[in-house]
């Protein structure tokens, strides 16, 4: 199996995050509140503050980043993060990249004393959604469009509790399923 790496991005490694970013958008543009349009026309600045607010995790493989996955702190939310911009490159879903870009977010909520993390998956994205099921997360019954502008469009959110006190027996580690 091949080596995965968890890493979490800082603003100077901008180049890479806008990247992945447009991969993502390319790839999967109904998955995303943004369009790749209106990512190419982000600025420098604006990708490095981007990451400066957020807990931005990327995996790579022999120096290829193949997925990524934010963790942002929930200003509705006393004690709550979201994750946000998950996504896994086509030929490496099913290879435990995902389950490596959840317990990265999951930690880094937990390392900040965050007790719950919500997310929102796109109607219709069952891999996702079981993805999310393994790692304790379930529905909460809240439904949205996922733009305002395309109300045909719709994603359902999904929460999980974490104890605070508790440390990831796999931080940064690739799992041992292919």
């Amino acid at each position: 199996m091949d080596q995965l790496d968890l890493a979490q991005l800082t603003p100077d490694a901008w180049q890479d995050y806008r990247a992945i970013r447009l991969a993502a958008l390319a790839d999967a543009p109904s998955a995303f509140g943004s369009t790749l349009a209106a990512e190419r026309l982000s600025r420098e600045v604006d990708w490095r503050a981007r990451l400066a607010g957020r807990a931005q995790f990327v995996v790579r493989c022999r120096g290829e980043t193949v997925g990524t996955a934010g963790g942002i702190t929930d200003a509705g939310a006393e004690s709550g993060a979201i994750l946000v911009s998950m996504w896994v490159h086509p030929a490496w879903r099913g290879r435990g990249v995902g389950d490596l870009l959840v317990r990265g977010v999951l930690d880094w909520a937990r390392e900040q004393g965050h007790t719950e993390v919500r997310l929102w998956v796109s109607v219709g994205n069952a891999a996702a959604e079981r993805l999310y099921a393994r790692h304790g997360f379930v529905r909460t019954g809240e439904s949205q469009p996922i733009t305002t502008d395309d109300p045909a469009r719709w994603e359902f959110a999904m929460a999980r509790t974490i104890d605070a006190a508790a440390v990831s027996e796999s931080r940064w580690a690739a799992p041992d399923r292919v």
